[in-house]
């Protein structure tokens, strides 16, 4: 089994079902998850010879996806990669692509088996709701790692279109204001304006349909939603919340995107 640093968290406790791991720095709680996602998966292809991942594609996982893609030990090609949204209409090669971001941040590094991409600029929208969901059902996804946005979101399920009980595997969704508004934030679009207000995302019951979850969430800016999220009411008006009933998920926290927590 491979070994990585280990970095103990300051603090744990649970939310819920779910386990909280607060990490003094971003870094420290990057190596942490990235070990948790490595060692699961050689175990997992120990088991059954394949696996498959769900990643997020936000600036808030690079530190831990270059702590992961640089694990030891880990055979890529037994992988198969899915990215979990994707802007309506853009280019693959564009800036701000999902798909652009897995590829330099993960496939160009480590080469997974396979990588199943959401084509965001798909002539038809909904056959490709339809492939992908094809793709996504022909085996159980063995690890999804997702982060939360600052209004709570899980993939672009946005709090207006969130359903724990979605019937859709993946779907095409209207981004809410202060979603489009972090994408310029985080410096992925000059302008509130050059952000598309539609998107394709993978539901919510899609997620945590995973058998392992790993949350990772660095920054102040997510310190309010992480709270709501950890203390509020179970409701998609903060998506995330639906974690604490997710006893397969670990969520991973740096001091800042918990320091608005009580336990702090």
């Amino acid at each position: 089994m491979n070994q990585l640093n280990n970095h103990q968290p300051a603090r744990k406790f649970y939310a819920g079902a779910l386990p909280v791991q607060i990490y003094p720095s971003a870094s420290e709680m990057a190596s942490a998850a990235a070990q948790e996602a490595c060692e699961y998966l050689q175990q997992v292809i120990h088991n059954q010879g394949r696996a498959s991942v769900i990643f997020a594609c936000a600036t808030s996982q690079v530190q831990f996806l270059d702590a992961f893609t640089k694990s030891p030990g880990l055979d890529w090609s037994c992988i198969t990669a899915f990215h979990m949204d994707e802007y309506l209409g853009i280019s693959a090669d564009h800036p701000a692509s999902f798909r652009r971001f897995l590829r330099e941040m993960v496939v160009e590094k480590v080469h997974p088996g396979l990588v199943h991409y959401v084509a965001g600029d798909a002539a038809e929208p909904l056959i490709e709701c339809a492939r992908y969901t094809r793709l996504l059902m022909e085996k159980p996804i063995d690890l999804c790692c997702l982060g939360i946005g600052e209004n709570g979101h899980l993939a672009f399920n946005d709090p207006p279109v969130a359903r724990f009980d979605d019937p859709h595997w993946i779907k095409i969704v209207q981004l809410d204001h202060a979603c489009r508004q972090q994408q310029v934030g985080e410096g992925c679009f000059p302008s509130l304006d050059a952000v598309p207000k539609y998107a394709y995302t993978l539901t919510i019951p899609t997620l945590c349909k995973a058998n392992k979850m790993l949350c990772i969430v660095p920054d102040q800016r997510k310190a309010a939603a992480v709270k709501t999220a950890l203390e509020g009411p179970i409701q998609t008006t903060c998506p995330a919340s639906i974690l604490r009933q997710q006893k397969q998920a670990i969520l991973f926290l740096d001091s800042n995107a918990a320091s608005q927590l009580h336990v702090m």
